[in-house]
């Protein structure tokens, strides 16, 4: 047995699956099988055929304590075996994030913003430790990891599928553009002007791309001039490509190769992200960039195999993308290091600077071998950016770093069609078993707030004969990636989500976004709706609004719905104007959602110039 192999412990609970069929390798015992409510036979907990087990209560209780560790052991397979350890503020092992520290908090303490509901343990996460070697001292009993994901398909078919472009992408031409700081070089209009390699040049075409969208048209010649870039681009407008084709154009330009003769490998960039699914999308896409060079890129995130990203790491690495917490991990064993590093990529940066993750961030920086911010690019790609990240950010950035705002930033696409429907608590299930029967076999996502909730809202659609699956931070890993696959591939049209699913995944024909439980602030609305009307295609997002719990959001909703240009309901207007603080209230403000801090303002009342992306570079020559 390799010597990483013997400290490997997981935080990841094992819940039940809820996929309409178990998939080939098989899920967790008795799991819920066939998508008609076989299920619930295992042992412990409350769990009765036919019923629906309270052991689900691994959200933790509505005063944010842990409701004990369902770890699921050898025979257990089914059931859970509640510990009951009451972890609630004091401890440090970031038990939320299910994968030494890796994961998007579903209901936690996040940023200040959604405190007190379901934060188990990881509380306010002011310190703590990664290594799994020393959780083990506390929780000795927790299974291993030893789950290594199917081996990627080699062919080119495989790794170049892309789905086509939609009705609306010539429209990404007239997105309004900004871009802030001084002396920004002059963006690009066709990819033959970015001078990539030819390897590069081939992959780019391979994989469908026609011509930069405006995030890319301003961000890889931002980024190939070797500056430091802070982007807000609206949901799907192509942010990935826009920072993966400049940092791969260089490296392969400088002859960078991977090297399976070190113990230590030196990666020249580390791309991180929040979710095991968005980092592993992103892994995905420089792996096509990169295909049949000697760049190689490699992905680390929680729930897999230590012993096996370790051993994938050692055949050569250049692009490291990862997780927080594992990512850490891989540094702190000596397996990865930094004084290599030349570039430093912070997707969904905002989530990535909150109080969730922040922590980690700083303890990556603060590495003793982590070049400073003056001898590294570093650059922080999201679709919203609050002032406070902003402000934040800067501590990571060099001082003259550009601001790069695509559209109507932090704001909703224009392209996904927003509908609002009235109800109460206890209509909603009835009011979504009535849209899913009119969409039949398209697509859908349904986000719910907490994880039980995504559970039980799964058994009650399966029960009713939709095919059904879902995805949170309590499921394991190879459940998670079988139900994405099941998703993606059409076999359950329904996928049942929380916010660990709400940012940056890419699935090919999302066609209808429902948020069943509207989340407690706007911009997690926004990457919600984000997951239809994606590259120039169109999509509808469709919310459950309960006025008792959901008239904090009223004024945002309504000014999200005025900037996309999308028809406000009246009862919505009526609450958002008559609701507390509403004096000066007026949706209707043109300008950026998201503005460069450093302005104090919109861009517009500052001087700096709005236009189209396609005249942005050919008449602002004042920029040069």
């Amino acid at each position: 047995m390799d010597e990483w192999d013997e400290g490997e412990t997981s935080t990841t609970t094992s819940t039940i699956a809820l996929t309409s069929q178990t998939s080939s390798e098989g899920t967790q015992g008795d799991s819920w099988n066939t998508g008609i409510g076989d299920f619930g036979r295992g042992r412990g907990g409350r769990g009765r055929r036919g019923g629906f087990k309270s052991s689900f209560s691994s959200d933790g209780d509505e005063n944010g304590n842990d409701g004990g560790g369902y770890n699921n052991t050898g025979g257990d397979r089914g059931g859970f075996r509640g510990r009951g350890r009451g972890r609630g503020f004091g401890r440090t092992d970031r038990s939320e994030f299910n994968g030494d520290g890796d994961e998007e908090r579903e209901n936690g303490f996040r940023g200040g913003s959604r405190g007190g509901r379901g934060s188990r343990g990881g509380g306010f996460r002011q310190g703590g430790d990664n290594d799994p070697e020393k959780k083990d001292a506390v929780d000795g009993d927790r299974p291993k990891v030893t789950y290594v994901p199917p081996t990627l398909p080699d062919d080119e078919d495989s790794i170049f599928s892309h789905y086509e472009s939609g009705i609306n992408f010539d429209k990404y031409d007239d997105i309004m553009v900004d871009v802030s700081g001084s002396n920004p070089p002059q963006a690009i209009m066709t990819f033959d002007e970015a001078a990539l390699c030819e390897s590069l040049r081939k992959n780019v075409n391979k994989s469908g791309y026609v011509k930069p969208t405006p995030v890319q048209k301003h961000g890889i010649p931002i980024i190939s001039a070797g500056r430091d870039l802070m982007a807000c681009a609206q949901t799907g407008s192509g942010k990935t490509a826009a920072f993966l084709l400049p940092i791969l154009q260089q490296l392969m330009a400088d002859g960078v190769a991977a090297s399976s003769f070190s113990e230590l490998q030196e990666p020249e960039a580390i791309i991180v992200a929040p979710t095991r699914e968005l980092i592993n999308q992103i892994y995905l896409e420089a792996r096509k960039f990169a295909f049949g060079t000697c760049v190689r890129p490699v992905v680390v995130y929680g729930g897999v195999s230590t012993g096996h990203q370790i051993r994938d790491i050692l055949r050569g690495c250049n692009v490291l993308c990862g997780t927080p917490g594992r990512l850490l991990d891989m540094i702190g064993r000596g397996k990865v290091g930094l004084s290599k590093l030349r570039y430093l990529v912070l997707d969904e940066a905002d989530r990535m600077l909150d109080m969730g993750f922040e922590p980690d961030m700083r303890r990556l920086v603060g590495f003793p071998e982590m070049p400073s911010k003056e001898n590294r690019q570093t650059l922080m790609f999201s679709a919203t950016y609050p002032e406070d990240i902003q402000r934040m950010a800067a501590d990571f950035l060099k001082t003259d770093y550009l601001f790069l705002a695509v559209g109507v930033v932090g704001g909703a696409c224009s392209d996904v069609e927003q509908t609002f429907i009235q109800v109460t608590k206890f209509s909603k299930r009835e009011q979504l078993l009535d849209f899913l029967k009119t969409t039949g076999t398209e697509r859908t996502m349904v986000f719910v707030e907490t994880k039980r909730q995504a559970d039980f809202i799964a058994t009650y659609l399966c029960q009713e004969k939709v095919l059904t699956t879902s995805i949170h931070g309590d499921r394991e890993q190879r459940e998670r990636e079988q139900a994405l696959a099941d998703f993606r591939s059409g076999k359950c049209p329904v996928l049942v989500a929380t916010s660990v699913a709400a940012r940056g995944l890419d699935i090919q024909d999302v066609q209808h976004v429902v948020n069943f439980d509207l989340p407690n602030n706007i911009d997690e609305y926004v990457h919600r709706i984000g997951r239809t009307g994606r590259c120039g295609n169109t999509g509808k997002a469709v919310s459950f609004y309960d006025p008792e719990a959901d008239g904090q959001l009223a004024r945002s909703l309504v000014t999200i719905l005025s900037k996309a240009q999308q028809e406000v309901p009246s009862w919505l207007e009526e609450s958002a104007f008559s609701g507390p603080g509403a004096t000066g209230f007026n949706p209707s403000r043109k300008g950026f959602a998201s503005t460069d801090s450093r302005m104090g303002g919109s861009f517009q009342d500052n001087g700096t110039r709005s236009q189209p992306a396609a005249q942005t570079a050919a008449d602002d020559e004042e920029w040069e």
